[in-house]
């Protein structure tokens, strides 16, 4: 072989690499930005087809460039979102399928970081501590891959293995809510509501505690974001029996205008639909 062709052959090689990766992180940038265009959408069948497409297209993308924190956040974030809205009350072990789907996809964001990947493997206690050398900038990676796996628990709470990430889950929720407790539209402070609302005591569960954190969230979106009175409902007032707060709050769901939050009508009309179904089930419930 004519090792003269090689190295320009090679750089040839080297730079069209490097101008792909540099291609799917502009697309990347642009289709984050652009996210809001879906999450602004109010039909659910539409929303429900068109996801599962633009996810597989932006798995590709990563194909090219499997650092990608935009890419990834967004894959955990829809594959998550996904799982909320349209199987975890038809298809719950689907759901769980793709929350661990989202997971992993949130883990990989995390492991670029040598000091989170080593506390990943370690105590809980590890991870706090890792987590409080850290900034805001690792916010999204954290949020989403513990709103994954705390969706997968609140879903599979008779799984001892499910069980046993919640000091992890709690742990990384905390540092959200420390970190840049608006994030998400408050949502650390839901999600902790959630986790100590929905669990029993001898799981750690505590009514007041969750309570507290369903009111900060509530003063954190104003109450716009309608999630919040539909997991307030649903954890919360549902565990302490609480029937006329349960019908509240999810009328108050029912009777809130979809424009009330522009950038997430997607995320309200669940919310709306959520309510719809808890409020039938209310005869169960209590």
């Amino acid at each position: 072989m004519n090792t003269r062709y090689l190295l320009p052959l090679t750089a040839l090689v080297f730079f069209s690499g490097c101008i792909q990766t540099i291609a799917v992180r502009s697309v990347g940038g642009i289709v984050e930005e652009g996210f809001g265009a879906f999450t602004e959408e109010t039909d659910l069948q539409f929303a429900g087809q068109a996801l599962p497409g633009n996810l597989k297209l932006l798995e590709v993308m990563l194909k090219n460039d499997p650092e990608n924190t935009r890419i990834l956040k967004l894959l955990a974030e829809g594959y998550a979102s996904y799982a909320l809205g349209w199987l975890e009350d038809t298809d719950v072990e689907r759901a769980r399928a793709f929350y661990m789907r989202a997971k992993e996809f949130g883990i990989r964001i995390l492991v670029q970081d040598s000091d989170l990947k080593k506390a990943l493997n370690g105590s809980p206690d590890d991870l706090k501590a890792a987590l409080a050398r850290k900034s805001k900038d690792e916010v999204p990676g954290v949020f989403w891959t513990a709103f994954a796996e705390g969706s997968y628990l609140n879903i599979t709470l008779t799984d001892p293995d499910a069980v046993a990430s919640i000091p992890r889950i709690e742990t990384m929720m905390n540092f959200v809510a420390e970190k840049d407790s608006g994030y998400y539209f408050g949502g650390a402070h839901l999600f902790l509501g959630t986790l100590y609302g929905s669990r029993s005591k001898f799981l750690g569960g505590d009514p007041e505690i969750s309570r507290k954190h369903f009111e900060k969230a509530l003063r954190l979106n104003q109450g716009k974001f309608l999630m919040t009175q539909v997991y307030y409902a649903k954890s919360y007032a549902a565990q302490t029996l609480n029937d006329t707060l349960f019908t509240t709050l999810l009328t108050e769901v029912e009777e809130a205008s979809i424009d009330i939050l522009p950038e997430f009508r997607l995320g309200n009309t669940i919310a709306k639909k959520k309510a719809k179904l808890l409020l039938a089930k209310k005869d169960e419930l209590f």
